[in-house]
């Protein structure tokens, strides 16, 4: 049985429509976790930075491409595909790669991106490597990775549904997921639905002293009395 979506489709598009660091700001506000966590650090890299920003529930799993797996075969099992569809869409497929170190192989080509997009897929999260970057792209498939390959070597997932942890993240199946070219952060779903309307807030601040600092009127003293007002 799949788990329930998180929060309204309204909400969700909501904050499909904002950047991941105006959503890490509003989260902020809320002080539900440190400063200096929640989010991926930058061993986990943007490949598809001219895509709007992706949201979606984790489906997670962990594989490894240095070495061949016991069973003697890469391919993938169809009863990790049915774990994927067990998580609400739109999903995210995050894939912890154990290897030292990672990214040996690329697991992620074009033929498992049409999968994974098959099975309501929007992107694929790895500490470790991907290939085939013009095709996938093609796909509208978001790609957040560690490194690129050429070979998927002996890439295979070995176990999925469990807690993994890529670039300092740990992340849970069905956690809610934001990320675009500046990174990749967790969304806790109950405050998901007030993301919005805090993040307008916060731009509102920000455009108003944006706009001092652009006109000639600017002055150090007008900067701190605006500042002191929106604090």
């Amino acid at each position: 049985m799949a788990l329930e979506p998180a929060i309204p489709v309204e909400d969700f598009d909501a904050l499909r429509r904002l950047d991941t660091c105006t959503v890490s700001n509003a989260i902020e506000t809320f002080q539900l976790r440190l400063r200096n966590a929640g989010f991926a650090n930058s061993h986990v890299r943007c490949l598809s930075k001219d895509l709007p920003p992706m949201v979606g529930y984790a489906a997670t799993a962990r594989l490894r491409s240095g070495e061949p797996p016991i069973a003697g075969s890469y391919h993938d099992r169809t009863d990790w595909w049915n774990s994927i569809l067990r998580v609400p869409a739109p999903r995210i497929a995050v894939l912890q790669d154990l290897d030292e170190p990672p990214g040996v192989g690329a697991f992620l080509g074009d033929m498992h991106a049409a999968i994974l997009r098959a099975l309501g897929c929007v992107g694929y999260v790895t500490n470790g490597a991907v290939r085939e970057l013009p095709r996938i792209r093609d796909m509208g498939l978001h790609l957040f990775a560690g490194n690129v390959a050429v070979s998927h070597a002996y890439a295979h997932i070995f176990d999925f549904g469990s807690p993994v942890n890529l670039g300092g993240l740990e992340v849970r199946p069905g956690d809610l997921l934001h990320g675009d070219r500046h990174g990749l952060l967790i969304v806790p779903k109950r405050i998901a639905a007030e993301i919005p309307a805090a993040a307008a807030k916060l731009q509102a601040a920000e455009h108003r002293v944006i706009r001092l600092c652009q006109s000639q009127e600017f002055s150090v003293e007008k900067l701190r009395k605006v500042l002191e007002e929106l604090s």
